[in-house]
């Protein structure tokens, strides 16, 4: 597909939390002619999220927290999903921990990949490595709630796995890697 695609400009619109361009190029499409494009993409960077679960309880550690975006459309703002946050120039696997227990509170005790998603391939640049950890009683470091410095108000939220997936289907739930996540662990527990 690479051979497909010749770049022709880039111009760089916004860089703040993260970087906004408009890039124009060439595409060979199928029957081999060749079509401009442009097209502007919101690069977020490299992220990383942790769908919480306790197989002794059968729970699950779920984040509620205010999202603008969500806010923007009408809607109430603050989401229930997993915990998630952009990788600070360590692994997915570090950056997940990291994750659980800043907004969480909690250190996660077993790490396993679920996948890897393009959450908004048409204009979106961000991958998010997606795991399932797991926790106990004993796991809890501290109250969680995420950092202050970052605009973070967390409330940590403890479901049983099949509430969780109830509010998938009333709506309650909307944010898409934690949908993906709790049906992952739904089919691979």
């Amino acid at each position: 597909m690479r051979e497909r695609v010749k770049l022709v400009s880039e111009e760089l619109l916004s860089k703040n939390w993260g970087t906004l361009k408009r890039t124009s190029f060439d595409f060979q499409r199928r029957d081999g002619s060749w079509q401009r494009l442009v097209r502007e993409t919101y690069e977020n960077g490299r992220a990383a999220a942790v769908l919480l679960h306790c197989p002794e309880r059968d729970t699950v550690l779920l984040v509620r927290q205010f999202r603008f975006p969500i806010y923007a459309q009408g809607r109430d703002g603050a989401i229930l999903e997993v915990c998630a946050g952009l990788l600070e120039d360590e692994a997915p696997a570090a950056g997940v921990r990291r994750e659980a227990e800043e907004e969480a509170g909690v250190r996660v005790k077993t790490l396993r990949h679920a996948f890897d998603v393009d959450t908004s391939p048409g204009s979106l640049i961000e991958t998010v490595a997606c795991f399932v950890g797991t926790y106990d009683a004993a796991s809890r470091v501290s109250a969680g709630g995420g950092l202050v410095a970052e605009g973070e108000d967390i409330e940590v939220v403890e479901l049983a796995l099949a509430e969780a997936l109830a509010k998938i289907d009333s709506g309650e739930i909307t944010d898409g890697k934690t949908i993906m996540l709790l049906q992952f662990l739904a089919l691979h527990p």
